[in-house]
């Protein structure tokens, strides 16, 4: 009996020790199994990409020879094609993100308001937020038609001359650019507007009383205080139309003339279209370290504006 005792006492004392362990290392047990799952999605594809960006694949995707930097010097020195997509890229996302942040500061300032049929233009105005992208895209492009689009139907109704929009070198850009804005407003709108909502009322209340118009209250006041919601909005965006492919794909598939072929567009040709596994996977490597050193930058001005 005492032995059994002595028994159950010690094991009663390694459950205690455990649990007390656990306790005091909950913060790191809890998440771990989130946080590994993570690690092996994201962990497995990346040292993968790098051992492919290091290697020659033939076009038969079974013989494989190690050229080392041979890649990723390419990439940096030798392919204008590459300079060409980091420029459409470039230009295509800071158009976007430009046009998002006007637009979504309009709806913002609009649906903070109160005015009968507030829920009704709120509803409208968020309906781009859950459509589907692909399907979407689809949409404007037969919309963009020129010969049965209804939107050049529009400009002749307007007396203007019809447009080749995704089909033009000199328009295709800023169509993909209203196009990936309509799908991203209703999200940097919904975030000015929480911080619409939160600011104080005594900045106005003091500006009106000194007499100050609606547009000086908008600049000197709004603005300011609404910079960290600004900044985080075109953080979340930046990354979001960096990686954009689906809409791109679509409309232009990279043209006309791979005025629209941005470096998603080019790496995914590279790799499945002309089975050049390697390079299209040093062009990607590349470009991670394009949006790492982006969302740094944003991350800082992030940290700025909240001082």
């Amino acid at each position: 009996m005492q032995q059994q005792a002595r028994s159950r006492s010690q094991h009663t004392g390694l459950l205690r020790r455990v649990f007390a362990l656990i306790d005091r290392r909950l913060a790191l047990i809890l998440p771990a199994p989130a946080v590994i799952v993570i690690a092996l999605l994201m962990g497995y594809p990346f040292v993968y990409t790098l051992m492919l960006s290091v290697q020659r694949v033939d076009v038969t995707l079974t013989r494989f020879s190690f050229v080392g930097a041979a890649n990723l010097v390419k990439v940096l020195l030798e392919d204008d094609r590459f300079r060409n997509a980091v420029w459409v890229t470039l230009y295509f996302s800071v158009a976007s993100l430009l046009l998002e942040l006007a637009l979504a500061m309009i709806m913002a300032l609009v649906l903070n308001r109160t005015f009968r049929g507030l829920s009704v233009i709120r509803t409208l105005f968020l309906l781009p937020l859950v459509a589907t992208p692909t399907a979407t895209s689809v949409i404007w492009l037969i919309m963009m038609e020129p010969s049965i689009g209804i939107l050049n139907y529009f400009l002749e109704l307007l007396r203007l001359p019809p447009s080749l929009w995704v089909a033009s070198p000199t328009t295709v850009i800023p169509s993909l650019v209203w196009i990936n804005a309509w799908h991203g407003v209703p999200f940097v709108m919904l975030i000015l507007l929480a911080g619409l909502r939160s600011l104080p009322r005594e900045p106005f209340e003091a500006a009106r009383i000194d007499g100050a118009s609606k547009l000086q209250e908008f600049v000197q006041i709004t603005l300011p205080l609404l910079k960290p919601a600004i900044v985080v909005a075109m953080l979340f965006r930046a990354i979001d139309t960096l990686k954009v492919f689906d809409v791109i794909w679509i409309m232009t598939r990279g043209g006309p003339g791979r005025k629209s072929e941005t470096l998603h567009v080019y790496s995914y040709l590279t790799a499945f279209e002309f089975y050049e596994l390697g390079y299209g996977s040093a062009v990607i490597l590349v470009f991670m370290g394009i949006i790492l050193v982006i969302s740094i930058v944003l991350i800082r001005l992030r940290q700025r504006a909240w001082l």
